[in-house]
């Protein structure tokens, strides 16, 4: 086994995950999990009792949490200059986790019909569904990346929380979530990753 495992689902959330590690270019195994099955396990409980996916284990470190992932392997494998130096992070700590907090619940509220109400919103991070796609969208907009002048794992989680919400109609298609979606799709680790993951897609009979 490689010192890098990463346990995942091609329709998942792995999928932000592939892309990050794919950017990383170090050698990982693929431990594929079924979401009713092995994802229940014990012996995967036991590395996430969440039972969820993803999560990777580097040595003896297990990372859960996709925004987390990106964030330990930008980290542990520093020479791939996808993390800004520490006195320039402010930017990409905040638009990281700002698309693992407030956009996620906004979009997950939205989706399933429970965004707080006018009379509660000061108690939902994402305050309302409106501010926060206009906050993500002066992010992007006008900007190649969403928080240094190269490419950073931000942007892995920020894009691909953009993309599926393009995709499933969850985020307004805005010129500028178009955009910078499309030229980070067009990245060779973001296609190679899509590669894999559509190839382990359950086959249609």
């Amino acid at each position: 086994m490689k010192d890098l495992i990463f346990y995942t689902n091609p329709m998942s959330r792995g999928r932000i995950v592939r892309w990050m590690l794919e950017e990383v270019g170090e050698p990982y195994d693929t431990v594929l999990l079924d979401f009713a099955s092995t994802m229940k396990d014990a012996s995967y409980l036991a590395i996430n009792p969440m039972g969820k996916v993803p999560v990777i284990r580097h040595h003896d470190t297990v990372v859960s949490e996709a925004a987390a992932i990106c964030a330990y392997l930008a980290d542990a494998f520093p020479k791939k200059n996808l993390a800004p130096p520490l006195d320039e992070r402010g930017p990409y700590y905040r638009w990281m986790f700002f698309a693992a907090g407030p956009l996620e619940a906004a979009v997950t509220a939205k989706a399933l019909g429970l965004l707080a109400p006018p009379e509660k919103r000061a108690m939902a991070g994402y305050g309302t569904f409106e501010t926060t796609m206009d906050t993500l969208e002066a992010a992007v907009a006008g900007r190649e990346y969403v928080a240094a002048d190269h490419f950073t794992a931000a942007d892995v989680y920020v894009g691909s929380q953009i993309g599926w919400g393009l995709m499933f109609g969850t985020i307004d298609k805005r010129p500028a979530f178009t955009a910078y979606v499309e030229r980070l799709r067009a990245r060779p680790a973001s296609l190679r990753a899509t590669a894999l993951d559509d190839a382990a897609l359950p086959k249609k009979s």
